[in-house]
């Protein structure tokens, strides 16, 4: 399994990714997940993948010179968008080729990706590819794409970014998602791949390998965690049964009606009303006297 997420904010784009792909007991597999296509001042693009990684591998190899029907290449494209579709049609050419050898092993063509960067002449964009090689583009109300494990991750995302968040903020949010994953899922793992990319610059601006050494990640892990701590800590408990009329933070009032759904007691336990409830053994027998 792995996590990527990739984000677009005004002022550019920030991309991490993990890099495990197995993890068990005794074998942990370490591959990069994030590869960079730049030709600087011209082009800068980035590509995350997640799922099947021999399936991976091949679509990045073959993506590196595969042509569309104009004859243009990832290098070559005029647009981002041109380029996204060059990515999908090498996908469908490696399904093509191996898609059905696959099936006869059992083995799903499982392949997912963030693909996103600058080409010059248009603004930043941002895409998720699907395994049958189409996608959807980042728009301003969903400024995040994420694949692999990304349950974990995903709210601090959701309650912090937004179009008007800074690159380094942006870059913050990610770590913070990522240590969350970290922590609640065995199969993603260090080291870490973050790019940060600053709009119009046509080049990668920012980049860094981030494993258990480094400072600012063990800064985060270790301060995350007791910050959550504080917050909830700082949270009044609920207030139960309160009187009618009483306000701030009542949970329940007594004159709320509120029942839970309970499933029917057997019929051989419920011997009518004010009768005592014979207490029955493990073997099924009385164990003698009635129970008050």
């Amino acid at each position: 399994m792995t996590y990527c997420v990739a984000m677009r904010v005004d002022a550019g784009l920030v991309f991490l990714s993990d890099s495990r792909t197995n993890a068990g007991v005794d074998h942990i597999g370490t591959f990069r997940k994030m590869s960079v296509f730049e030709n600087p001042g011209d082009r800068m693009m980035v590509l995350l993948t997640a799922g099947n990684l021999s399936i991976s591998q091949s679509i990045r190899q073959l993506l590196v010179n595969h042509v569309n029907q104009d004859g243009h290449s990832l290098w070559t494209a005029t647009t981002m968008y041109e380029a996204a579709q060059i990515l999908g049609d090498a996908i469908r050419t490696v399904h093509e080729r191996d898609g059905e050898a696959l099936t006869k092993f059992g083995i799903d063509f499982n392949a997912s990706m963030i693909f996103g960067g600058q080409i010059k002449g248009e603004r930043c964009r941002l895409f998720q590819i699907y395994s049958a090689g189409n996608f959807i583009e980042s728009q301003n109300e969903s400024v995040y794409f994420q694949i692999g494990e990304s349950k974990y991750g995903k709210p601090i995302i959701d309650r912090v970014l937004g179009l008007d968040t800074t690159l380094d903020e942006a870059a913050k949010c990610a770590l913070i998602s990522m240590d969350s994953t970290l922590r609640s899922n065995i199969s993603v793992g260090l080291p870490l791949d973050l790019l940060v990319y600053e709009a119009d610059q046509l080049a990668v601006t920012r980049f860094v390998t981030v494993d258990d050494k480094n400072q600012y990640f063990r800064m985060i892990r270790d301060t995350w965690g007791q910050q959550l701590k504080t917050v909830f800590d700082g949270i009044d408990d609920p207030v139960w049964d309160a009187a009618p009329e009483a306000i701030g933070n009542v949970l329940s009032n007594t004159n709320m009606h509120s029942k839970p759904v309970r499933v029917p007691t057997p019929p051989e336990l419920t011997l009518g009303a004010g009768d005592p409830v014979l207490v029955q053994s493990l073997a099924g027998q009385d164990t003698g006297k009635p129970q008050p």
